[in-house]
C-alpha cells in the first residue's frame, strides 16, 4: 500500500493534480531556480525550513536543483516557462489551494556579449520581443496566475527582481542594453501600477535591485561585483523586513532606495 501511495505522489504532477497544501511552514514561489540568484534564493531559504517551489523551463537540465530538492523534501521542482502563459495557468490550478508567502519573480533574459554593446544600426528587434516577453510580460503574468494563493498566505509577498538598468537615473548612461533596460524599465511600470491595487487584498509588491552579481565569469570580473550567496542574504533581509508602507518601492540589496 505505502509503495503505490509514493507512486501517486510521484506522478501527481504530470498529471496536472493538485498538491495538498502545505500550511505548517512559509512557502516561497520562485521563478528561475535552476541557476544563479534563483538557485541561491532556494538553497537559503530552504535552509531556513521554508517549502519552496523551485520552477525552471528545464527541470531535466537542473541538476543542482534537483540534488538539492533530493535532500529536502520541502523543496518541489516544477516545470514553468513564464512565457507559456497556458503552462502558467495550468501551475497555479495545480497549486490552487496552496497559500503564497513570497512570490519571488526572478526568471529573467539578461544581455548577452552579442547583444549587450549594439547600437542602433544594430539590434535585433526579435531579441527585444523575446526580452519583453521574459522580463516585463512574463512576470506579470505569474503574479496574475498566482495572486489569490499570495492573498490567502500569511506574508501576502510578492517581489520582482528588477535592475539598475530599469531606472532611467541608475542605469548606464551609453547606448547599450537597448532590450534589457527597456525590458526591466517595462516591469518597473507594471509593478509600480500593480502596487495602487494590491492593497486592496494587504498584499505588498515591490521590486528588487540585486546589485552586480558575479552570477557569471564575465560578471564576476567587474570590480565590486558581489558574491551571489551575498547578494541574495541581504536581499533575504530586506525581505524580512518589509510592511505595507513598502507597497510599490524599487529597493536595492541594502535596503535604499532605488530611483526611476
Amino acid at each position: 500500500m505505502r509503495a503505490v501511495i509514493l507512486i501517486f505522489l510521484a506522478i501527481m504532477p504530470l498529471y496536472g493534480i493538485a498538491r495538498a497544501a502545505d500550511t505548517g511552514r512559509p512557502t516561497v514561489l520562485i521563478t528561475g531556480a535552476n541557476r544563479g540568484i534563483g538557485f541561491e534564493f532556494v538553497r537559503q531559504l530552504a535552509a531556513r525550513d521554508w517549502r519552496v517551489i523551485a520552477t525552471t523551463r528545464n527541470p531535466e537540465k537542473a541538476d543542482a536543483l534537483n540534488a538539492l530538492a533530493a535532500e529536502d523534501p520541502n523543496v518541489l521542482v516544477e516545470r514553468l516557462d513564464v512565457t507559456d502563459h497556458a503552462g502558467i495557468d495550468a501551475l497555479a490550478e495545480q497549486y490552487r489551494d496552496q497559500p503564497i508567502d513570497l512570490l519571488l519573480l526572478n526568471a529573467a533574459m539578461g544581455p548577452t556579449p552579442q547583444t549587450a554593446g549594439r547600437r542602433l544600426a544594430k539590434l535585433d528587434f526579435d531579441v527585444a520581443t523575446q526580452s519583453f516577453a521574459v522580463n516585463s510580460i512574463g512576470p506579470m503574468k505569474v503574479a496574475q496566475a498566482f495572486f489569490e494563493q499570495v492573498a490567502a498566505s500569511d506574508k501576502k509577498l510578492i517581489a520582482a527582481m528588477s535592475s539598475d538598468s530599469g531606472s532611467f537615473v541608475a542605469g548606464s548612461q551609453a547606448p547599450v542594453l537597448f532590450h534589457y533596460k527597456a525590458s526591466k524599465a517595462a516591469l518597473n511600470m507594471y509593478m509600480h501600477t500593480l502596487a495602487f491595487e494590491t492593497p486592496r487584498r494587504g498584499v505588498t509588491a515591490v521590486m528588487l535591485h540585486p546589485g552586480l552579481v558575479g552570477t557569471n565569469d564575465m560578471l564576476a570580473r567587474f570590480p565590486g561585483a558581489l558574491k551571489t550567496e551575498d547578494s541574495v542574504s541581504q536581499l533575504l533581509a530586506v525581505i524580512d523586513n518589509l510592511t505595507p508602507a513598502d507597497n510599490g518601492r524599487f529597493i536595492d540589496y541594502r535596503g535604499e532606495t532605488m530611483p526611476w
